[in-house]
């Protein structure tokens, strides 16, 4: 059984203490998280509080609906409260991390003492990049609302849109949490798990467990998706456990498809194997570069 890094976290596994970073690509994607994390939290009858930005809250609210959940009796008893970036980063005007990290501590204490089972919150944070005052306080913020989650019966997913923020940033605000939320994965068996995920604040695919003959073809057509990514592709090997001849030559064959200024990057890859890569010659095709793992790059 191949395990999860110890920063990653499938929504359905997000439990009481965690702060969670959602760095997402598509729509999609963030749809399916966040309603997961809502429909969790109503169903074991935790408060959950939700702050929009980019979306609106009818839009998050019609997301519960189409999976089946009318939110409305959650609504009217109090235990969903669905609300804007204005009304709740933002009620004090300029962005002050203290108050609302004040703001959080009560909401979770008030939830308990309403007798719900726990509290869970998720907000998108693109009005942070509006010229507001205080926005610069951001990570600030992300670091101190650990220690509000930190051993209560609570939790939170921060979400950020990585098409919007760059990634440096992006990175930034990763390292404030204590781990992020695992991306759907474009594969997933006993023995193999292909996750497009983000690294150093860049899209990449992590490849996690074995790629043997069997797996090889998964493999193939995963990076067959990445190949749509825009600019260059990460490999991420640095929870790989075992890969096969055929498994190297997907990633070859990729590199070699590749147009004029593009290049697949395998990094994090187990030292003997870049070796063989080296030995082969296959490191000398001009869009594919290979880092062996414990070198940064």
């Amino acid at each position: 059984m191949i395990a999860y890094s110890p920063r990653e976290r499938a929504v359905d596994d997000v439990g009481h203490g965690d702060h969670l970073c959602l760095a997402f690509t598509d729509d999609a994607e963030q749809r399916r998280v966040v309603t997961a994390y809502l429909l969790g939290g109503l169903e074991r009858g935790e408060r959950v509080m939700y702050f929009a930005d980019q979306n609106t809250p009818g839009q998050v609210l019609s997301w519960l609906r189409e999976a089946g959940t009318d939110p409305e009796a959650a609504l009217d008893s109090g235990q969903l409260t669905v609300t804007t970036a204005d009304d709740s980063y933002l009620a004090e005007g300029p962005f002050d991390p203290d108050a609302m990290v004040a703001s959080l501590q009560r909401e979770v204490c008030d939830s308990l003492s309403a007798g719900f089972t726990g509290f869970r919150v998720s907000g998108e944070t693109t009005w942070a990049l509006r010229d507001i005052p205080g926005v610069d306080r951001l990570g600030e913020y992300e670091t101190k609302v650990n220690e509000v989650f930190a051993g209560q019966r609570a939790s939170a997913i921060c979400q950020y849109d990585a098409r919007l923020f760059d990634s440096a940033s992006l990175h930034g605000f990763d390292q404030c949490h204590q781990g992020t939320v695992e991306q759907q994965p474009l594969y997933a068996s006993s023995v193999l798990r292909l996750v497009p995920s983000l690294r150093n604040g860049q899209r990449s695919l992590r490849v996690v467990g074995d790629v043997d003959y069997q797996a090889a073809p998964a493999l193939a057509c995963a990076l067959e998706e990445a190949l749509g990514w825009p600019g260059d592709i990460t490999i991420d090997m640095s929870a790989l456990e075992f890969i096969d001849l055929a498994g190297v030559r997907a990633l070859v064959r990729t590199a070699e498809r590749l147009p004029a200024g593009r290049r697949l990057h395998v990094v994090d890859l187990e030292p003997m194997l870049s070796e063989v890569i080296h030995v082969v010659g296959w490191d000398q095709i001009p869009s594919l570069t290979v880092t062996a793992r414990g070198v940064y790059a």
